[in-house]
């Protein structure tokens, strides 16, 4: 673990009002056991190459052991689950450990996933098993590998102990790196509370720790609101233009950070449907792909709500002020959007590019073509829009294809190995598929065989590089295995 002698730990968190957080140490587990550990964010991190992977290591990432920089809590947050308000959540299953200060001088939460009951468990049994923490880990690692803001995975454990689910599981605890977990159902929690600074508190320590150049404004709690929608619109253009999906974009899921956070349900698409939903609690599709902006300005709508106090005395202007500042949400999107589709097109952004990313994305729907393999083919359609590489064969409508692939070779202009080159470093080579996440899960948890989990950790770390070791990864996935659901674990 980290040494204490150079490293940089902190607990400012535990500084905000005790309303926001309880205590609360892990409960130990029978026999922990290695499943990963990561040697690159350890590094990054500065944590004790001597501690990796060692015994000593995994009774502290077991929960087992604490060391004395730690101080565990849980954090108290509330959340609109589906459209519902629920007052009091928490972290039901996760401690935050301690704050590190990295090697870039940023500042990083060290939590535990599974780590057994807190005071926020509402009657669950606080643990996790071993099917999401593996998802989350190999999910996780690869959206930091495809650029994607993101919480990390630092380590994986296997507890040695069964959790009750639908039937008797494996247990597992993942070790993850955010910039912080301070979420939207976080400030919904603090304006609830009887101590009415407990909302302003909150507001500086997040302005102090991830935007200080609000500090600086007139109206630094504005300042605020239009940065973290900012964050959010950049980061979900970013999700749609990998075809991922969240899954549960319950305020309580949502980082104000602008990182990718709480990984249970989430999955890629395969063949392009914008009404496409993996959850199985997701019954009526709130969450579904095409979806995902229009939640993230609810969610925004709710934590400017939050605000409301510090935007202005009158509650009306405050009002006026929250609304204009969501309102500029889809520009910030759309524009975030049009950047990423136009690259994947190897075009500039303009408005010529964006309609041509909307038809071809409505070409793909209607043929049903493989998201991921369609935008990654395209560099071979530069030249020759049915060279045999290319995504021509993947379309039914051969005639259909000719008309949008002719408009859009129009707009190409320069270089034929840079422009492929560019498509290439925006359109991935492979993602963590659904069906081989489900392979890997199946051959860890069944037969307690990693090979698949450690081939794909590595390979991971390159997804826009086609290699020989990582095509069988790019693999499309077989209609025997759609549609494909998932499950969040809790």
């Amino acid at each position: 673990m980290p040494s204490t002698a150079t490293m940089q730990i902190e607990h400012s968190y535990s500084e905000l009002p005790a309303t926001l957080f309880e205590l609360c140490a892990p409960t130990p587990v029978a026999a922990p056991s290695w499943l990963a550990f990561n040697h690159q964010l350890a590094a990054e991190l500065g944590f004790d190459p001597a501690l990796a992977e060692t015994a000593a290591g995994l009774q502290v990432l077991s929960g087992n052991q604490l060391p004395a920089w730690t101080k565990s809590l849980a954090q108290a947050y509330s959340g609109h689950q589906f459209g519902q308000l629920s007052p009091r959540l928490g972290d039901g299953r996760a401690l935050l450990l301690a704050e590190i200060i990295d090697h870039n001088q940023q500042r990083r939460d060290i939590q535990l996933k599974g780590s057994g009951p807190t005071p926020y468990s509402r009657r669950g049994d606080g643990r996790s098993a071993l099917g999401p923490v593996i998802r989350e880990y190999l999910v996780s690692e690869a959206m930091h590998a495809l650029g994607v803001p993101t919480s990390r995975a630092l380590a994986a454990v296997i507890t040695g102990e069964n959790v009750y689910r639908e039937h008797l599981k494996s247990g597992g605890i993942l070790t993850r790196v955010a910039a912080s977990h301070i979420r939207i159902g976080t400030f919904q929690f603090a304006s609830m509370q009887p101590d009415h600074t407990a909302i302003k508190r909150l507001a500086d320590y997040v302005i102090n720790r991830h935007y200080p150049a609000c500090a600086e404004s007139d109206q630094p709690y504005l300042a605020l609101l239009n940065s973290v929608i900012q964050a959010q619109a950049s980061l979900v253009a970013h999700w749609m233009s990998l075809g991922f999906i969240h899954g549960v974009m319950n305020t309580d899921n949502m980082s104000v950070s602008g990182e990718t956070i709480d990984y249970g349900p989430c999955a890629f698409i395969d063949h392009y449907d914008p009404t496409t939903v993996f959850s199985s609690i997701d019954q009526q599709g709130r969450y579904a792909y095409r979806n995902q902006p229009m939640i993230a300005q609810w969610n925004l709508a709710r934590l400017a709500e939050t605000l409301l106090p510090l935007l202005a005395e009158a509650e009306a202007d405050a009002v006026v002020i929250a609304t204009a500042a969501l309102n500029a949400f889809p520009e910030f999107y759309y524009q975030a959007w049009q950047q990423r589709m136009s690259a994947k097109l190897g075009l500039p952004s303009t408005a010529a590019a964006k309609l041509l990313a909307e038809q071809l994305l409505e070409l793909m729907a209607a043929n049903k073509v493989d998201f991921t393999l369609c935008f990654r083919s395209l560099a071979f359609a530069v030249h020759d829009a049915f060279d045999p590489q290319g995504p021509a064969a993947l379309f039914t409508d051969q005639q259909g294809w000719r008309v949008w692939a002719a408009q859009w070779q129009q707009h190409l202009t320069g270089d034929v190995v840079e422009i492929r080159q560019q498509m290439n470093a925006s359109n991935p080579y492979f993602i963590p598929r659904n069906h081989q996440i489900e392979l890997i899960i199946q051959q860890v948890t069944e037969h307690g065989d990693l090979t698949l989990f450690q081939q794909f950790a590595r390979d991971l770390a390159t997804p826009f590089s086609e290699t020989d070791d990582n095509q069988r990864w790019a693999e499309p996935a077989p209609a025997s295995e759609m549609p494909y659901r998932t499950f969040c674990g809790t």
